[in-house]
């Protein structure tokens, strides 16, 4: 199966509108934004990636786990699991409540792809 993924850049421009004002622009030094975007790719080469909900939960986790922002990370990983949800083909609505907690819960690493992903299906 072919997806629509994201590219470094795109990843950079939802970081840019997320960010509040005071917040730090930019990546952080010592983090790598496509090395962790590489994991996504490496789990689609392997044939890990099964579905939009797989693609969309591994963005997530590898931007919200790798902080390769100075801020926004946990904000940029929500958006970025969305766009690969709306780029293929899947429309969410969410509030901050519902997917607030889910995205904490995966940066502190209490939730890994294969759960985010069930959450995903469960509710979309």
């Amino acid at each position: 199966m072919t997806f629509a993924t994201l590219t470094v850049q795109l990843v950079i421009e939802i970081h840019d509108s997320v960010l509040n004002e005071g917040e730090l622009a930019g990546l952080a030094l010592d983090k790598s934004l496509e090395g962790a975007l590489a994991r996504v790719e490496n789990r689609l080469a392997y044939g890990m990636i099964e579905d939009a909900y797989d693609l969309a939960a591994a963005y997530a986790i590898a931007i919200a786990q790798g902080r390769c922002f100075h801020d926004a990370n946990k904000r940029t990983a929500f958006r970025a699991m969305d766009a690969a949800l709306a780029f293929n083909g899947v429309r969410a609505k969410w509030t901050a409540t519902e997917i607030g907690p889910v995205i904490i819960r995966a940066a502190q690493r209490l939730l890994d792809q294969g759960e985010l992903a069930h959450w995903l299906r469960r509710n979309t």
